[in-house]
């Protein structure tokens, strides 16, 4: 039996009596009852009552190539057929991450030749953390273990990924993290810049937060700093151009490891296939997942570099970690295919040259006038709208992120799926959006922001 047997109260129904949803108020949900997504095609989904929205979040940051492409459920199945799942335990492999990783060391910075795999984000940061500190161990310092992250990252939700984050109400929730993490200002020049101060002169005042941070713990303490390039639900967060040279320069000067949190940004987000890439980052790790595989399929790649893998090989002994679904043959065909799609579709080139620079005018000219923003800014396909109740003094409204939520279901209302983080609107659409998907994305975001200031007056 489908779903199509059942009615949307009924599924709704279900869902509340047996279904426990990340990230969710549980008693808001049940009262209002989940939507109930059915099918999707290319930059669009559809809910149970035939409703159509153009995709703003790619998913969940994921979707890459857009949906139905049969292309992927093609390669699953040809994998299932022959070879659904074997483990890569017992000093064994299969095929598909074989050839995966071959093409991964292909694709990424040059200094990046090993892979390891899990099914998720937050498997592969909880992978890096525990690499990291391994890899100190084996050069003989084990007291080299602190972590510096920063305020607002988003490194997932597991118990290392959410302490290596910065999400307060997180760290709330878990009453106890790893130990050793420590965090410092983001880089955010539109809340935290001085009165005065340019962009390049908070960009090194946010890096020197790093340095003030290794100073204090004193550089033989620690392993290691970890950031997403741009940083994505802390808000889509873009670091002024002097950023990330003076936190690499501040790392190499204490000899403290760089871990790149590329979940997001992996696989052509920013318009390279690599955000080190764009910001020119020379990483010991980086993490990767969600559009590795367009989210057909769970899949997760930690990028090793050479310093730790040399390492790792040359002083031998058991690395005690892994996961299950390390290196799923089913997940690793999905992504071949979906890399493959990338690369014959041109759509890194794509957003580099002409839908990443339209997408950021079309911004700046059709949304950053409203009057509920003060200020947009977008890197590739990857954007956030602040949303104000004063533009001059950047005033918000109260209570924090009730505006954000107000443009958030008008957009729903109209067509048009967003996601509000805080007083953020951000978007993260499919890499396939074109011209016209940007024209058509604006048209549904302003009608939101018309619609959603009217109810604030009123308010």
């Amino acid at each position: 039996m489908t779903y199509q047997n059942y009615s949307l109260k009924q599924l709704q129904q279900i869902d509340a009596a047996h279904h426990l949803h990340p990230f969710t108020d549980h008693k808001e949900l049940r009262e209002a009852g989940a939507r109930v997504i059915t099918h999707a095609n290319g930059p669009f989904i559809y809910d149970s009552e035939g409703t159509e929205l153009l995709d703003g979040m790619a998913g969940l940051w994921c979707v890459s190539i857009g949906y139905g492409r049969d292309e992927l459920a093609e390669a699953a199945y040809a994998q299932m057929k022959e070879l659904p799942y074997y483990n890569s335990f017992f000093k064994c492999s299969t095929p598909t991450p074989v050839l995966l990783s071959k093409k991964l060391a292909e694709i990424a910075p040059r200094n990046v030749n090993q892979v390891f795999y899990g099914s998720s984000g937050s498997e592969a940061n909880d992978t890096a953390l525990r690499l990291v500190r391994h890899y100190w161990v084996l050069e003989g310092k084990p007291e080299k273990n602190r972590v510096i992250s920063r305020k607002m990252a988003y490194h997932g939700s597991t118990i290392a990924g959410t302490s290596l984050g910065g999400m307060d109400a997180m760290h709330k929730q878990l009453n106890g993290a790893v130990p050793n993490i420590v965090h410092v200002m983001m880089p955010y020049a539109y809340e935290l810049a001085l009165p005065g101060e340019s962009d390049h002169d908070f960009g090194l005042r946010a890096a020197k937060s790093v340095e003030d941070a290794i100073l204090e713990a004193g550089a033989d303490k620690v392993a290691a700093f970890i950031g997403e390039p741009v940083m994505g639900a802390g808000g889509v967060k873009i670091p002024p151009a002097s950023y990330w040279p003076e936190v690499q320069r501040i790392c190499r000067k204490y000899d403290v490891l760089l871990m790149l949190d590329e979940v997001i940004t992996g696989y052509g987000r920013t318009g390279e296939w690599f955000a080190a890439q764009t910001f020119d980052i020379e990483a010991d790790t980086i993490t990767t997942a969600k559009a590795l595989t367009s989210g057909y399929q769970p899949l997760s790649a930690l990028l090793v570099g050479d310093r730790i893998a040399s390492t790792l090989v040359e002083k031998g002994g058991e690395f005690n970690h892994g996961y299950t679904y390390s290196g799923h043959p089913v997940a690793c065909a999905v992504a071949l295919k979906n890399l493959e799609i990338i690369e014959q579709e041109g759509l890194i080139d794509r957003v580099r040259n002409d839908t990443g620079p339209y997408f950021a005018k079309a911004l700046q000219e059709r949304i950053a006038v409203h009057d509920l923003v003060g200020e947009v800014r977008s890197i590739g396909l990857m954007g956030a709208i602040e949303i104000v109740k004063d533009k001059a003094t950047k005033e918000r409204f109260l209570p924090a992120g009730s505006a954000a939520v107000k443009v958030r279901d008008h957009a729903i209302a109209n067509g048009m799926m967003l996601r509000a983080t805080g007083d953020t609107m951000i978007l993260s659409p499919p890499l396939i959006w074109t011209r016209d998907t940007i024209d058509m994305a604006c048209e549904r975001i302003g009608k939101a922001l018309d619609l959603a200031q009217a109810d604030l007056r009123t308010r």
